[in-house]
């Protein structure tokens, strides 16, 4: 653990970062310049010095207060112009090609937000790389997905001696807020649809992977007309706050915690005005069944319970092991663990780094000694012990009802696991659980995983047989039930989420057809069209 923190003079060049003090912000359409109060930004990753370690400082960024958040809402209210702006109106062939502008502007960028990405949550180099091809990989499923829509409804409908058009329209006014943990990635799983449909947005990245995006800005300012995205940053309570007050936000993105979730949302004084479209907290089980391989098991549950640190809502977060393959299931779990290297996110094979949240190891260490006190031990080799920002993964067993663990989400390298005597303990913890993400079953029998399907995906957004939790692929619906989302998110899901049908209707006989044709003809409508992109 001593050694887990190198000297400055230890990182290879290519992953070192000069320290980005971020000066300016985009704000209807310009990169404005910033001179007031900035925040300092704090690597998870520590260096060694003298004997002695600390964090990296890496930078800043604006501090934001309430003139500056509603200027930026002023800005997206006039870009939208009640749906008369330029952007709302404008066609789905103009809307992709800013797209598409954006990411080959992006692209360039690839090298410098993937340090980034390192630098400011402690991800590894080969996730970081990931994560920011998988987004470009979205945005690209994203168009396709718009001209798929465009295509469809191209045509109109006849029925009933009515004739009509039937499309979707953008909502309005966007306030997008990601989450630390895939600052890129979820972030614009959400940002680039409600674009695509027509909305502006105002961005407020995570409070960990502000800088990420920093250069990123410019590519948004050249991409997008004036108004149409414009960025928040400072603490929440002040540039949160008085935007939602003024009741102007028509949708609000949001991918973090349900308590979050719910003050913000609460600051909107109308309510049916605003469409929510949140991802939450999540418990995700993982169940074995008695006659499970628990050799084709294990890498799945390790890889789902502890990659990036089990910083994802989609980690399996408490383990159900049968009492008879208890001993066998721990012996190769913590052994498959053991051969995991714990390092900086430039390491090679590198799986465990160090935590971005303030105070983090603090909180776990505390739910730990939680379990504990109600009989839960620590089963691997140095389980919990903590090097400044760094958390040995414990695997705790056997956790409690009565543990914290058993029913918080912790977020971090923690491994609860419970045994159990009958499956129906599992289906209860699922039943009173406040959350409904997610479930993995690990098993062989057909009728008891068939049976347990149909019982799970009335509580759960999605059952795994044999494999772990996970979004993916981005062309499926990931949402959830209870607390753990409102609305749901694929690629084309999230087009949908950011819109909403809307039709134009006319009497079906000629007078009606020939306006129609002389507006088609003139092209004076972009709404009514029946061209569509190829």
């Amino acid at each position: 653990m001593s050694f887990l923190f190198p000297e400055a003079t230890d990182i290879p060049s290519e992953y070192f970062l000069k320290p980005i003090h971020q000066k300016h912000y985009l704000l209807d359409g310009e990169l404005k310049n910033w001179d007031g109060a900035s925040i300092s930004v704090l690597s998870p990753l520590c260096l060694r010095e003298n004997g002695q370690t600390k964090q990296v400082s890496i930078g800043s960024y604006p501090a934001f207060g309430s003139k500056e958040a509603l200027e930026a809402l002023h800005s997206c209210e006039r870009a939208y112009d009640g749906g008369g702006g330029e952007w709302p109106r404008s066609t789905v062939e103009v809307r992709i090609q800013a797209i598409q502008k954006f990411t080959n502007l992006m692209i360039k960028e690839r090298d410098l937000i993937i340090k980034l990405l390192m630098w400011e949550i402690g991800k590894s180099y080969k996730d970081s790389a990931k994560e920011f091809d998988r987004t470009i990989e979205y945005i690209n499923n994203t168009i396709d997905a718009l001209k798929e829509t465009d295509r469809d409804s191209s045509r109109f409908v006849f029925e009933k001696g009515i004739l009509a058009q039937i499309k979707r329209a953008p909502l309005g006014i966007v306030l997008c807020m990601g989450p630390f943990n895939y600052p890129l990635n979820e972030t614009f799983c959400t940002l680039i649809p409600a674009l695509a449909m027509g909305n502006t947005v105002l961005f407020k990245p995570a409070k960990f992977g502000v800088l990420l995006l920093e250069p990123l800005l410019k590519c948004f300012q050249q991409a997008f007309p004036k108004g149409v995205i414009n960025t928040l940053y400072g603490d929440g309570a002040s540039v949160v706050t008085p935007i939602m007050e003024s009741g102007k936000v028509d949708v609000f993105a949001f991918i973090g915690s349900s308590n979050t979730a719910n003050v913000i949302t609460k600051k909107h004084p109308r309510l049916n005005r605003l469409r929510s479209i949140l991802g939450l907290n999540a418990k995700n089980p993982a169940i074995l069944l008695d006659d499970c391989d628990l050799d084709a098991a294990i890498p799945e549950i390790l890889a789902g319970s502890l990659s990036f640190n089990g910083q994802r809502c989609t980690a399996l977060k408490i383990i159900f092991v049968p009492e008879k393959l208890a001993k066998s299931f721990l012996d190769k779990y913590t052994k498959a663990l053991s051969e995991w290297k714990s390092g900086m996110p430039w390491d090679k094979d590198v799986m465990l780094t160090p935590l971005p949240e303030e105070g983090k190891t603090k909180w776990l260490t505390e739910l730990i000694e939680d379990a504990k006190s109600f009989g839960a031990k620590i089963i691997n080799e140095n389980g919990g012990m903590v090097n400044e920002t760094f958390m040995q993964p414990a695997v705790l067993f056997p956790v409690s009802k009565n543990a914290r663990l058993y029913s918080e989400e912790q977020f971090g390298p923690i491994v609860p696991i419970v045994p159990y005597s009958h499956i129906d303990e599992t289906v209860s913890y699922i039943k009173e659980s406040n959350f409904g993400q997610q479930a993995s079953l690990f098993g062989k029998d057909p009728h008891v995983l068939g049976k347990l399907t149909d019982i799970l995906v009335n509580q759960v957004a999605r059952v795994n047989i044999n494999t772990q939790c996970q979004r993916g692929p981005d062309t499926f619906p990931f949402t959830g039930r209870k607390d753990s989302a409102e609305g749901t998110l694929s690629v084309m899901d999230a087009l949908r989420a950011f819109s909403i049908r809307s039709l134009v209707a006319s009497k079906d006989d000629e007078a009606s057809k020939q306006i129609l044709r002389s507006i088609l003809e003139s092209k004076s409508s972009h709404f009514i069209s029946t061209n569509f992109i190829l």
